[in-house]
């Protein structure tokens, strides 16, 4: 029902969308006298705003064709080297013959999609043999192909790392943190030859007892059965998951909103002003961000709510208490991996000493082999995106993988 009272909010907004979009093109037609008044600008900002309000944002592209390699322009091709139920692992193949640390990135699940890290690939690709975890939309994966739970994403990783070698340094961005390092723990306790160089967790929960948020609290609020009658959905027989259980991507969405309503509230305001004013690319970087804000994807429901169980509830990681397949995960085994923990010091997703926290439940990694690097003036986002992500943690991340490849 949740899932039919969206689709149907949807499709009884599509005429004020169609209306929206035919207002845009006759109050900025450049034949239209009005186009070149005040009054013109107004409407055609209103219109834009009420249609991006109201229209569906599709999953994005990366978009990343060149970077720079040694000051010179190379080509870039975006190629899936391997292909799972629920995931694609990608490859960014630079047309370069220099053999680069292998960095495998691993995005989160949790309702964006892997496009949402472009800037953090970007970055990364002038120095680094870039990889990430392209999580597929469970909407659209059918039911016939089996529930993916918390165990799936750690068999993924453990997979996705064996695939590319002993020489590979994975980096999790939020939420993956947890699972990322089980599959490392996994893969030390069983003295596989292909365990990382380095792992690096940049604004994960790895103990949510610490500083708990907002969105810590959220989830202690409830039992899991409650998460899983009110939060959880049915996909409709209009999709290719018909009859799989999923956690909609719109109910993150609107968490995330909630969150901060006051700053999205103001950030769609100084568009309408920056449209009005004629500020072009103010009004592009607002776009821009928004595009891919907005687009969102649905997660399996038993991985969300063994996600939540596992990480936010019992905090079984940090307590010595997770299980993997029937087996405990022995974090005190990671001993060849050097380990690094990024934090933004304004973070409201992933309190601070949430991640740091990692450090203390793998005693047996070598002082040498440990960075704890805490971002000034940055939020969650601001940790893998944007100016202090390319000119001060890139840089020490850098430095951190070259001295243990």
């Amino acid at each position: 029902m949740l899932y039919h009272l969206h689709e149907f909010k949807n499709a009884m907004a599509h005429p004020m969308r169609m209306m929206s979009e035919a207002a845009m093109e006759i109050f900025r037609h450049p034949f239209m006298p009005v186009s070149y008044t005040h009054y013109g600008r107004s409407m055609a900002a209103s219109a834009e705003l009420v249609n991006r309000a109201l229209k569906h944002y599709a999953k994005p592209e990366f978009g990343l064709h060149t970077t720079f390699v040694d000051g010179l322009e190379v080509a870039v091709e975006e190629e899936i080297v391997l292909s799972h139920r629920f995931c694609n692992l990608l490859h960014f193949k630079r047309d370069t013959e220099r053999n680069d640390p292998k960095v495998l990135i691993v995005a989160p699940l949790s309702g964006h999609y892997a496009t949402l890290l472009r800037g953090t690939v970007q970055e990364l690709l002038p120095e680094h043999d870039v990889y990430i975890t392209d999580w597929l939309n469970a909407r659209n994966v059918p039911a016939a192909a089996g529930p993916f739970g918390l165990d799936g994403y750690i068999d993924y990783v453990i997979n996705f790392m064996e695939m590319l070698g002993p020489d590979v340094h994975v980096l999790a961005v939020c939420q993956p943190g947890v699972p990322v390092m089980a599959a490392v723990a996994l893969m030390a306790e069983d003295n596989r030859r292909r365990q990382p160089r380095t792992m690096t967790l940049m604004g994960g929960p790895m103990d949510t007892r610490v500083s708990p948020t907002e969105v810590n609290l959220y989830a202690k609020k409830n039992d899991i059965h409650w998460f899983e009658k009110n939060v959880t959905a049915t996909v409709p027989y209009y999709y290719p998951g018909f009859m799989r259980r999923v956690y909609p991507g719109f109910m993150q969405l609107g968490g995330f909103i909630s969150m901060n309503l006051d700053r999205h509230v103001d950030a769609h305001k100084k568009m309408f002003q920056h449209l009005i004013e004629g500020d072009g690319d103010s009004a592009a970087a607002h776009r821009e961000f928004y595009d891919e804000y907005l687009a969102v994807m649905d997660l399996p429901a038993e991985f969300y709510l063994e996600t939540v169980k596992t990480v936010f509830m019992d905090h079984a990681l940090p307590k010595g208490e997770m299980i993997s397949h029937g087996r405990k995960v022995n974090t005190h085994a990671i001993k060849t991996t050097a380990l690094m923990t990024v934090e933004g010091e304004r973070d409201d997703i992933t309190g601070t000493g949430q991640t740091h926290a990692a450090h203390d439940f793998c005693p047996n990694i070598p002082d040498n082999k440990r960075i704890k690097y805490t971002q000034e003036g940055v939020g969650h986002y601001g940790i893998f995106n944007g100016r202090r992500w390319r000119d001060e943690i890139v840089p020490t991340l850098s430095k951190f993988i070259r001295d243990n490849a």
